[in-house]
């Protein structure tokens, strides 16, 4: 899932699962566009250069740069009508050291390439030693790109109803009736931009982008979703990749791919739920107000008994009109997941709050309030152009019943209907299937304990890559793995590879 600020600058993850999505190919336009790149260094024939003015910020990097990249709606129409998206970079520091260019791929859907290499610049100049220009771009309708929505009602915006959460009793009715409204909105509001949004697309925007800069090949860092942007360019443009690390993946199985994902967020709540449970029965969080039980066995039925209760009864908040509701509880509770102890002691304090009677809760910004309508259509536009998704509504209920029982701490969300189901367009293009076929050169790295892209749908990405990867396990919770977690091990395996072109030469163990 990826993230945005807030109204209150706090992080807010979106419904893409990034952190971390993941998706489609670039099926029949990927050999137009290969046969039409026949550029041998420097900027390729008839691909528009980028006018780069300056645009640094406060507390952003020195140097930084802002460009418009006019692409096609519809690569297969390269004449036909045009979006725009916006692009930064941050050149080497050490002109005598730069290898190439370093792509920085966000997560979500719906995360800014831009935001984030404005984030991570500084550090990446710091590990990396100029050995690269640091570029990233904002995917179609995302950030500084242009904008599209779907003109969707602000109710239907909030993150606890585009994340399908069941009802108390765990029924669907109101996520079906939800799901077909976003979906028919989306196709009445939405235009060839909102059907344009999708991993092909972004796949052959990037290429697009390194035509522009003149680069014969692309190193890049994809986080969470953009782990598969990555691996998708990668099978795609093969002849077109040199040093790739993909940081927190999930499972790239072509027939699922972002439905399989957001299934999987069940199984990564259970694994990543024991960290919080002992930093919440920890003695040192008696001083703060924020210790939940003595045991850290204790902690998780106190919460699915909170959350139940705020079924029942949900409580007034600090938000006027937006009650502290069992499932926005739960929200909370997955999105403090994916971080540190930052998140954990806001959701403590949550819990805190809903069993005190004369307390106000507080929300977090991530279950606050709607997002802005962009936002909300770029992460369901992608997720449901990328594949096609079941449409049988029984299906998706006993699929949540089932789900519900075996992961309560999701209640049966990562199971529910989308308004894929109801989704007017078929893809454009089939999902790529990722093989083990190609150079090698795909460095992965992975927590152990990822929320939103478990350990094992990452395995499956390695045993798809085949020989053409290496594995670096963290021993971690929390998703996002390089230079996000100060596990020296890691840090090191993927510095070392961007750097130097340190190879492992089989699969290396960062858990003890």
């Amino acid at each position: 899932m990826t993230s945005y600020r807030g109204p209150r600058a706090r992080r807010v993850v979106l419904l893409g699962l990034s952190g971390m999505l993941a998706a489609a190919t670039v099926g029949a336009g990927a050999a137009g566009a290969r046969a039409a790149d026949g550029d041998r260094g420097g900027r390729a024939a008839g691909v528009p250069g980028l006018a780069w003015r300056s645009c640094e910020r406060p507390g952003g990097p020195a140097g930084q740069e802002c460009a418009d990249l006019p692409v096609p709606l519809d690569h297969r129409d390269p004449d036909g009508p045009r979006t725009t998206l916006a692009v930064s970079r941050v050149r080497s520091d050490r002109p005598a050291e730069r290898r190439g260019t370093l792509m920085v791929i966000p997560g979500g859907p719906g995360g800014s390439g831009v935001g984030r290499l404005t984030q991570q610049a500084d550090a990446l100049r710091k590990q990396l030693g100029g050995r690269y220009d640091l570029v990233a771009f904002d995917p179609r309708g995302v950030g500084g790109s242009t904008r599209a929505g779907c003109g969707l009602d602000a109710a239907d915006r909030h993150l606890v109803t585009l994340r399908s959460w069941p009802s108390a009793d765990g029924g669907i009715g109101e996520n079906v009736t939800r799901s077909r409204r976003i979906a028919d909105a989306c196709a009445r509001n939405g235009g060839p931009l909102v059907r344009s949004m999708s991993t092909a697309n972004e796949v052959r925007d990037m290429d697009l982008l390194r035509r522009a800069l003149g680069e014969r090949k692309l190193s890049a860092w994809g986080v969470s979703y953009g782990t598969y942007v990555a691996a998708v360019y990668a099978q795609t443009y093969p002849q077109r990749t040199d040093r790739f690390v993909l940081d927190s993946s999930g499972d790239p199985d072509p027939a699922r791919v972002e439905r399989g994902w957001l299934a999987n967020m069940a199984q990564g709540a259970d694994d990543r739920f024991p960290d919080f449970a002992a930093w919440a029965a920890d003695p040192a969080r008696e001083r703060a107000g924020l210790r939940l039980a003595a045991r850290a066995a204790d902690v998780r039925p106190l919460v699915l008994r909170v959350a139940a209760e705020l079924d029942r009864a949900p409580r007034a908040s600090d938000v006027d009109g937006t009650p502290l509701t069992g499932d926005r509880l739960r929200q909370a509770l997955q999105t403090a997941l994916y971080g540190d102890e930052v998140g954990f002691a806001r959701v403590a304090g949550l819990i805190k709050a809903a069993q005190d009677p004369a307390a106000t809760p507080q929300l977090p910004s991530d279950v606050a309030g709607p997002l802005p309508d962009p936002d909300a259509a770029v992460t369901v536009a992608t997720l449901c152009n990328d594949v096609s998704w079941p449409r049988d509504v029984d299906g998706y209920r006993r699929a949540v019943a089932a789900d519900r029982a075996a992961h309560p701490l999701t209640a049966g969300m990562p199971a529910n209907i989308t308004p894929c189901a109801f989704w007017h367009d078929r893809p454009a293009d089939p999902p790529v299937r990722i093989t083990d076929r190609g150079p090698a050169g795909i460095l992965m790295i992975q927590n152990l304990r990822d929320p939103a892209t478990p350990y094992a749908g990452a395995r499956k990405m390695r045993a798809a890559l085949g020989a053409r990867a290496r594995l670096v396990t963290v021993g971690s919770g929390g998703h996002g793995v390089y230079l996000g977690h100060g596990n020296a091990c890691g840090d090191r395996a993927v510095t070392g590879y961007l750097k130097d072109g340190r190879w492992p030469g089989g699969d290396v163990d960062c858990t003890g």
